[in-house]
């Protein structure tokens, strides 16, 4: 078994905020997916999808 690629933009502080959402069971379900064939961890994942949709945006305008 491997290990989850580090998020390399981590706090400098060391103490990051949290974040909390609810979402249905089946949707984390796909979303633990797609991390682990990635192979990241979930929180990483999610923190990668939310940062190319900001550069996404941010190129559209």
């Amino acid at each position: 078994m491997s290990t989850a690629k580090r998020d390399p933009n981590q706090s400098k502080s060391g103490k990051a905020p949290t974040f909390q959402i609810r979402i249905t069971p089946e949707l984390k379900t796909q979303f633990e997916e797609a991390a682990k064939a990635e192979g990241m961890s979930l929180g990483n994942w999610l923190k990668n999808l939310g940062r190319n949709e900001l550069n996404r945006l941010k190129k559209e305008l």
